[in-house]
């Protein structure tokens, strides 16, 4: 699978107006019948690899768009496309619809997915399924046009404990996370929650520099599944960012998405993920609103007076959160696979 490949071979494409430059040298013919339909011709030599690249920075960002796979040079690769579940019949012709294309991990996936199967234990909210082993180093790798940068998530370890303290006592993130400690407090919060099977404790960077601290946890065995009825894959997540001058719109929606994308592709069977936020926090609702979150309803930890927010898969992938997309026009979509298929879209 292409998440076994190392970094140099997962490359970065640009569109041109009239092409797809993929690295230095490589350049992919691309025609636009508007709409967002688009038409790229390959080359014969043209990898995987490659072809994942050109697709992700044409759907990367914007408003809706679909990919005809133009011309004879994409039969070597079309029956890969097809098997991976990234190219889709339409009509006559192909086409990669990012509905589809970006629930395939291959192209931001840092560590292998195998099929984890589902046995059942008994939990502290009911039961629970077995998790399968945690991850450890990278997880996830994307790049965000709107700054020029990768993003990258990767499990927290030991060596990240100076950030970690650093970060909790830093008063504007302990005012809502509420984990101000020492250095020898933090040790051992940071050492339980690696040693935790339920809780993935993660670090997002921005081209290498360290920016923010996210928990992610199955729902179930969490504090949140003894008040709300959580399916067996969901999950949820907590997030602190450490840096004053990586917050704003730009990078929420950069590092946002891509947490939730991460989650959808780790494990497919995940069909929801849930945060409960403090309800005062209106900051950060609104951020979470913007998202693709709904507001599910208001209750009581015995700590906080908290707000129960759900993102479904089917909605992140068909509304493309990840784009920004301008959400505010009131029309259906165009070019979704049930509109393609019951018109016969093959232009």
């Amino acid at each position: 699978m292409a998440f076994d490949m190392p970094l140099t071979d997962r490359p970065v494409a640009q569109r041109g107006k009239d092409h797809v430059q993929i690295g230095a040298d490589l350049v992919l013919l691309l025609s636009d019948a508007g709409d967002g339909r688009l038409g790229l011709r390959a080359t014969p030599d043209l990898t995987v690899a490659q072809a994942l690249a050109a697709f992700e920075t044409l759907s990367a960002e914007g408003g809706e768009v679909a990919i005809r796979l133009d011309g004879a040079d994409w039969a070597g690769l079309l029956p890969r496309l097809v098997l991976m579940g990234v190219a889709t019949a339409v009509g006559t012709a192909h086409w990669v619809l990012p509905v589809a294309f970006w629930q395939v991990p291959d192209r931001w996936i840092m560590h292998p997915t195998p099929p984890w199967p589902t046995l059942w234990q008994t939990g502290p909210n009911g039961r629970h399924p077995v998790r399968p082993p945690k991850p450890a180093g990278p997880l996830y790798r994307r790049y965000i046009p709107w700054l020029g940068q990768h993003i990258e998530l990767r499990a927290a370890c030991i060596d990240d404990l100076a950030t970690f303290h650093r970060w909790q006592n830093d008063p504007r993130v302990a005012a809502f996370f509420e984990e101000a400690g020492t250095l020898e407090a933090h040790r051992d919060t940071l050492q339980t929650l690696i040693a935790d099977p339920h809780i993935l404790p993660v670090i997002g960077s921005l081209d290498g520099r360290d920016f923010g601290y996210f928990e992610l946890y199955w729902a179930r065995e969490n504090r949140i599944g003894g008040v709300y009825d959580a399916d067996p894959w969901d999950r949820g997540w907590h997030v602190l960012i450490g840096e004053d001058d990586m917050r704003g719109a730009d990078y929420v929606t950069a590092w946002m998405p891509s947490l939730m994308h991460y989650m959808f592709l780790a494990e497919p069977r995940t069909q929801a993920l849930m945060g409960e936020p403090k309800a005062s926090h209106l900051k950060q609702l609104r951020n979470l609103g913007r998202g693709g979150f709904a507001h599910v309803r208001d209750f009581d930890f015995s700590h906080k007076r908290a707000t129960l927010v759900r993102l479904e898969r089917q909605h992140f992938f068909e509304s493309r959160i990840w784009a920004r997309p301008d959400t505010g026009q009131g029309t259906p979509l165009a070019l979704s696979l049930t509109n393609m298929l019951g018109t016969g879209e093959n232009r």
